[in-house]
């Protein structure tokens, strides 16, 4: 065997309830990888602050670990994630939004290079996570797309225009606005995936990426890596767009609705709410025409 077994981390702030951290080492390399698994799988591993807290300290200790190498991120459970948690948002994500990092942030700054490991559902802020990495390989049954304009959920920062780079600006757009999924098959056709396995195969597979960088200098890899992330860099921060365009998102109706739709099981009502603020607009706008006369 080349790998030693997976072992928890521990150690001060290292306790978590919401990730799973290990580390493993190559036996002939000596160099090691670590793995963050977010660890929800009753709730399709969705994210509140929270769990970005506990993925924060997990991914200061591996950068700050010189025998590590890479790091993968993964999933427990059948699913890679479902994004944000719809329950939380209705409050979260204002904080999110106005005082907090995204989660990719956290790949953004890795010293690493950050593989992820892709099965079973790959949507919202899981599959900009993913593929914000700077690898990403998904087993076969992997379903991946975005899902922010069906549940009301905004989304802005470099995560989005970077899908451009990744996939092109058609596909980018068709993904983010249309909210369409894609087998594993689809998305490695158009860039979004590196490699599609059998689901068996994930685990082993990811070890041989892992291997791979373990064989190249880790000081060379780590200022590749910060040279790559350089195209990142220059877009706007998340929320600065959102909240120019609706400073007041998440108290609006149309802000609400979403969210309160997909926990009810209905379809959400968009465009009745539209008809209901052009109506307040007109009458608005008579009584003021009414006023100035």
């Amino acid at each position: 065997m080349s790998w030693t077994k997976w072992e928890r981390v521990t150690g001060t702030g290292l306790d978590f309830g919401e990730i799973v951290y290990e580390k493993k080492f190559h036996q002939e390399l000596q160099g090691g990888v670590a793995r963050v698994s977010i660890n929800k799988p009753e709730k399709l591993n969705t994210m509140t602050l929270h769990t970005v807290d506990e993925m924060f300290r997990a991914f200061y200790d591996a950068n700050h670990d010189t025998a590590i190498g890479a790091i993968i991120i993964a999933g427990a459970g059948k699913h890679f994630g479902a994004g944000g948690d719809v329950e939380w948002e209705q409050w979260g994500l204002r904080e999110a939004f106005y005082n907090r990092y995204p989660h990719n942030r956290l790949v953004r700054l890795s010293r690493k290079p950050v593989i992820a490991a892709v099965q079973g559902y790959c949507l919202g802020g899981h599959n900009h996570l993913a593929y914000v990495c700077d690898f990403t390989i998904a087993a076969e049954n992997a379903i991946l797309g975005q899902a922010g304009p069906k549940v009301s959920s905004p989304a802005d920062g470099f995560f989005v225009p970077y899908l451009v780079k990744v996939v092109g600006a058609k596909r980018a757009r068709e993904m983010w606005m249309l909210c369409r999924r894609y087998t594993a098959l689809e998305a490695y056709a158009m860039g979004l995936v590196n490699k599609v396995v059998p689901l068996d195969r994930l685990e082993e597979e990811v070890d041989k990426w892992c291997e791979e960088l373990l064989r190249v200098s880790p000081g060379c890899l780590e200022i590749l890596k910060a040279a790559f992330d350089q195209e990142m860099d220059g877009y706007a921060d998340l929320g600065v767009i959102s909240s120019m365009f609706y400073p007041d998102w998440f108290d609006m109706p149309e802000g609400k609705e979403g969210g309160a739709a997909f926990t009810a099981k209905r379809p959400p009502r968009f465009w009745g709410i539209r008809e209901q603020e052009k109506e307040l607009r007109q009458a608005l706008l008579a009584e003021y025409e009414k006023e100035k006369k």
